[in-house]
This record gives structure tokens, sequence and C-alpha cells, in this order.
């Protein structure tokens, strides 16, 4: 968490989190539940891990509800917007951060995992945002989990990666086009090498990641929840359709 005091932007809101039970996406559940919103979020296999995620943001006061779903499959994620705005009592707020990341030279790369790589980190922003139209007020936000790997590739061996973050970030800028006239803003928070499970800051490949951070470091769950925060805030009223770079100068 962070070390400083944070301020109740969007008390009473109601926020979906996908992919909440770890790393980024439990950083930024709680951050929206420290502001002041009620948090679903969706987990496919941490049921243990997402249930603790949940009772973090009830000793915080808020409502909170894991809901099992895996993004690969496209009834699920329509139906975990559904239970998460019955459960909440609406919904105010749609962060698609569920993701998954499958590397190799193109050539090693299967079928299957270019499949799996398209259907979790772009079909389900789509069918996420789509299913989440009818609940969303006025003002609503959309924010998605993007990468610094869809916006420059520094390296090889993550073609398919850059790929889908590419598609997720040109899909936010056409979707703020769509929402624009009933105020929803839709934008993209682009993390870059961040200390989780998923890409551990000691982890193999973390001294050539490093070798492209300007800061020198890794950078922390946090960092992204509290560009995540912003964005949901009344401060990110005016801000759409935009890519919001959370790298520490890698693309610099």
């Amino acid at each position: 968490m962070s070390d400083f005091e944070i301020p109740a932007r969007i008390k009473g809101k109601k926020a979906l989190v996908t992919g909440g039970s770890r790393g980024i996406g439990a950083a930024i559940a709680l951050r929206l539940a420290q502001e002041g919103a009620d948090v679903a979020i969706t987990y496919e296999r941490s049921a243990e891990k997402a249930e603790g995620v949940a009772e973090q943001i009830r000793k915080l006061g808020r409502k909170a509800v894991a809901l099992q779903a895996d993004s690969a499959d496209v009834a699920a994620v329509q139906g975990a917007v559904d239970k998460a705005a019955e459960a909440l009592g609406g919904l105010d707020i749609l962060v698609n951060n569920a993701g998954i990341a499958r590397g190799g030279l193109l050539q090693d790369v299967s079928v299957e995992d270019i499949d799996a790589t398209l259907a979790v980190n772009v079909r389900a922003v789509i069918v996420g945002a789509q299913a989440a139209l009818k609940h969303l007020p006025d003002g609503g936000r959309i924010i998605t989990t993007g990468s610094c790997l869809g916006e420059q590739v520094q390296f090889a061996g993550i073609s398919v990666y850059s790929t889908s973050k590419f598609a997720v970030h040109g899909f936010t800028r056409g979707l703020a086009r769509d929402l624009g006239a009933r105020g929803i803003t839709v934008n993209v928070v682009a993390p870059g090498s961040t200390d989780t499970d998923m890409n551990p800051a000691d982890g193999e490949g973390a001294a050539q990641q490093l070798g492209f951070i300007a800061l020198g470091r890794y950078g922390k769950p946090d960092d992204i929840a509290g560009a995540v925060a912003w964005l949901a805030s009344p401060e990110g009223n005016y801000v759409t359709g935009t890519v919001i770079t959370v790298d520490g100068g890698v693309n610099a």
C-alpha cells in the first residue's frame, strides 16, 4: 500500500477489476476501495487469494465480491460483468486488467498460445466493455491495463504479446470516440516491468529488462494502481482515448 494519505475521490462508486486476485489487479482493487469504491474482482483459479483481497476491501468498509471467471470464455466475461453490477447495485468503473503473457520467437509459438493470448488480452477487453455498457452511467469509466510493449518493442520474443497490447491501445482510442457523447472516458494505463509473481524483479530476464528502465528499478503494483485511480476520479474526467505509460522511462 502507498505510504501517503489517500483521498476518497470515488466514494460511493462501484467498480469491477478483472484479474484482481494478485499483482497489479489486486493493487488496483485495493486502491479503488481505499478511495471509496465498492469493488468486485474476477479470478480464474486463485479462489483463496481472491477472497483474501475481497476481505481486505471489506475491512476498509466497502462492499466486495470475488467472482470466478475465465477471461478466455466469452460467456464468463459477460456473466462476471452482470454479476458484479448485481452484487454491487450498479457499475461505474470497469478495469480490464486480466491478461496473460506467452513469449517466444514466432517460429516457436503455437497456434494455441496465439489464440489464448488474443482471447484474454484482446477479446475479453472488447467483450467486457461491451457487456458493461448497459450498466455504466453517463460519465462512467473504462480503464484497461495495457503495456509499454504496446507502444515500443525493445527486445525479441514478444511479438504476439505486443500485438495484443497494440490492439488494446487501438481499441481504446476507437471506443473513446464511440462513447464520448455519453461522457464515458476510455483509457489505458500501460505498465513497464512491474514486480509481481508474473514478472518478478529477481526473475529470469530481469537484468535485461532493467537495462531499459531509466529509473533503474522495477515498478511496484501500487505505481500502476495510482494511475488507474486517478483516471477513475473526477480529476480524470477530461482524459479519454489515451495511454498513460507508467514504465519508469522505458519508452522515454
